[in-house]
């Protein structure tokens, strides 16, 4: 009887992740690594400046951010099914108006709109809508679906590079916004649940491990852990060749290098999901912090191999994605799951929005060592914000 209740809540925990996994595939590749493969192209095809070109993307996470708490909201009133069906036509909205720019400006206001969407449909979207249904048992659920969007820069670079070279780079977005457009959104809105499917029966759904005096203090503080590591992720997804050719490794082995960020990313996920839930993610975050933290600083001082400096900062930003939703649906309980979500996704959104340019004017000004230390300092700034958490959290 245990083991047929047990397989039967699988398979429905499969009918939720599956499509959302794939959904997060394609919302992850066709906005936030879209310009990795397009922007060459764009550039080269319109004159306009790269810079500009690249600029798009941060217009966007500026979007993002002023999008994400209102998307927040409207999962915990109309929950998460309706929101991300919406975030996905604001997706195929925003790729439609980039392919048929005419101008500059037109391009970043389609941006705009693509920014909207990902406020609307990536993981801060997801994990509240986790939230909505699987309430504080939401955690293993949030991991598998990270699982699945790690490997949306696997599937769609080389799609996005395939398309480009076989049709151009407007066809490549057209493209994509038919897929959200006639896939992703109907997907999301006929295949998810409208209402919880699992209820907690031991633990009262709007309870968290901390009090509700400690909520005033950790809001903040939690938004001031999602800043730092959200601005570390940007700089190091952006500039991270860069900073290794200024260490003096060759292009062609920074580029080795840079590769094995991605499978170390999905291997801590897979612990994280073996062994995670014997801990609370407040340890997991603080795990996370730790190798971050440890692997920038280690690739600075030059006495430890380069290749496993980025193995414990990949390990470490594998799993700090999920600590991005497992964290406040701990601390916070489920009951302001999705709203508290939209508040910490601003300012997460708006720190990768201004990291890349403060990286890139340090590297110009002060140099890649340099820089490269500012950044380890930064992290260990946000493993001593993390630790404090833990100290709140606990008492």
């Amino acid at each position: 009887m245990l083991r047929r209740s047990a397989a039967t809540g699988r398979r429905a925990a499969a009918r939720v992740i599956v499509p959302l996994g794939l959904h997060q595939i394609f919302a992850w590749g066709s906005s936030y690594y879209l310009l990795t493969v397009l922007a060459g192209p764009i550039a080269r095809d319109t004159g306009w400046p790269l810079t500009w070109v690249t600029a798009g993307i941060s217009v966007g996470l500026v979007s993002s951010g002023l999008v994400s708490p209102f998307a927040g909201r409207s999962i915990q009133r109309l929950g998460g099914a309706r929101v991300l069906a919406i975030g996905s036509l604001l997706l195929a909205a925003g790729l439609a108006g980039m392919a048929l720019a005419p101008s500059l400006p037109f391009y970043l206001l389609a941006w705009a709109v693509l920014g909207a969407g990902m406020g609307s449909a990536l993981y801060d979207a997801a994990f509240s809508t986790l939230g909505t249904l699987y309430g504080v048992r939401a955690r293993g659920a949030i991991t598998t679906l990270t699982l699945f969007g790690g490997f949306a820069s696997t599937v769609c670079w080389p799609l996005s590079a395939w398309l480009v070279e076989n049709a151009g780079w407007r066809e490549t977005c057209l493209a994509y916004a038919a897929l959200h457009l006639f896939v992703s959104a109907p997907l999301m809105f006929f295949a998810l649940p409208r209402r919880a499917v699992e209820r907690t029966a031991d633990v009262p759904e709007h309870e968290g491990t901390a009090a509700p005096p400690a909520h005033s203090a950790l809001m903040p503080l939690l938004a001031a852990i999602f800043v730092a590591g959200s601005a570390i992720f940007a700089i190091v997804s952006i500039h991270l060749l860069t900073l290794l050719q200024g260490l003096g490794i060759a292009l062609a082995a920074a580029v080795a290098l840079g590769a094995l960020i991605g499978p170390s990313q999905v291997g801590a996920r897979v612990v994280e999901m073996a062994f995670g839930v014997r801990y609370h993610p407040v340890f997991t975050l603080m795990t996370a912090s730790a190798l971050i933290c440890a692997g920038i600083a280690l690739l600075w001082s030059g006495y430890v191999v380069a290749a496993a400096c980025l193995m414990l900062y990949g390990a470490g930003n594998g799993i700090w994605s999920i600590s991005r939703g497992t964290v406040p649906l701990a601390l916070f309980g489920a009951k302001n799951f999705p709203r508290n979500m939209g508040q910490l996704a601003r300012a997460a959104f708006l720190s990768q929005a201004v990291a890349p340019l403060a990286g890139a004017i340090a590297i110009e000004r002060f140099g890649a060592n340099a820089s490269l230390g500012a950044l380890a300092v930064l992290a260990a700034v946000n493993l001593a914000l993390v630790l404090a958490l833990a100290a709140i959290a606990r008492r």
